[in-house]
């Protein structure tokens, strides 16, 4: 142990710059996301309480939990819309990086809600939709400047999300299913590392449910990582071996999906008496 300490006082600074900055591009090249003692508030109202956290790039993981649990604020903070509470053990690195530029963000991380991007995306056919994803606009305003290069990722998103036939469709003449796989398909035009997907199968009917995803297992099977956040337990696709249970604003639990997604465990997470079944890779409770 001294012989390394004496070692690291000799070293020339660039070479041991160039050590630190290697460490920094391999953590990078494995972890998504690190959070250790993270507390977030809203308002007056701490909503997070001691989170630590470190899920791996290309990982597919849920993070399931009753609504009220924080997964919410949980997302918010993952997309820089909210910040920790500054103190000295606190750590939230994403990429390996502590700060982002938003718009460079985008372009590792997907972001898919519930939420269409702004008013003018109904007005809009789905392509053009998927193509405004590369100036996270709600629309392709007349100053953007579209590249071939562009388009062609946006009908290979389309393809990916089996959407093509959405293409020249206006999205205010969608069913919320076929609005669900545009914004996914905008989420992927740029080729993302990580897939972050909240609450994915909301207000959608059974037939859309299923359609998305089996869409999204295709998703993974390609190699994007997958981060979902939702309280129904259908939407834990079989390729997801990692669930995180979340309650009262802190991780409840967190390891293997058979290990944790148990009538017990999912009794006392949503504090009632209910039953399990697995079909198909699924999970159904009632």
């Amino acid at each position: 142990m001294k012989a390394k300490k004496a070692l690291a006082k000799t070293m020339p600074p660039k070479e041991k710059s160039g050590r630190i900055q290697a460490g920094i591009r391999q953590q990078e090249a494995v972890t998504f996301l690190t959070m250790q003692h993270v507390e977030v508030a809203r308002g007056e109202t701490i909503v997070l309480h001691d989170v630590s956290l470190e899920i791996g790039l290309g990982e597919h993981v849920a993070i399931l939990g009753p609504n009220g649990c924080g997964k919410s604020t949980l997302i918010k903070t993952l997309t820089c819309e909210c910040y920790p509470i500054v103190q000295p053990q606190t750590v939230l690195r994403l990429f390996g990086r502590e700060r982002w530029d938003v718009s460079q963000l985008r372009r590792r991380l997907g972001v898919v809600s519930a939420d269409l991007p702004g008013e003018r995306t109904p007005l809009t056919v789905g392509r053009d939709v998927v193509v405004s994803g590369f100036f996270s606009a709600s629309t392709l305003w007349p100053n953007l400047q579209v590249t071939d290069d562009m388009r062609v990722a946006a009908s290979e998103a389309l393809e990916l999300m089996q959407a093509e036939h959405l293409a020249a469709k206006f999205v205010g003449q969608m069913s919320a299913g076929e609005q669900r796989r545009i914004m996914i398909a905008r989420a992927l035009v740029h080729r993302p590392q990580m897939l972050l997907l909240d609450e994915p199968s909301n207000a959608l009917d059974i037939a859309a449910q299923r359609e998305l995803r089996e869409a999204l297992r295709h998703v993974a099977r390609q190699g994007t990582g997958i981060l979902m956040i939702t309280h129904h337990l259908a939407d834990i696709l079989p390729e997801i071996d990692r669930v995180i249970l979340m309650k009262a604003g802190r991780i409840y639990a967190d390891g293997a999906k058979e290990e944790l997604i148990t009538r017990e465990t999912l009794s006392e997470l949503f504090g009632v008496d209910l039953d399990l079944t697995v079909r198909h890779g699924y999970f159904h409770s009632w």
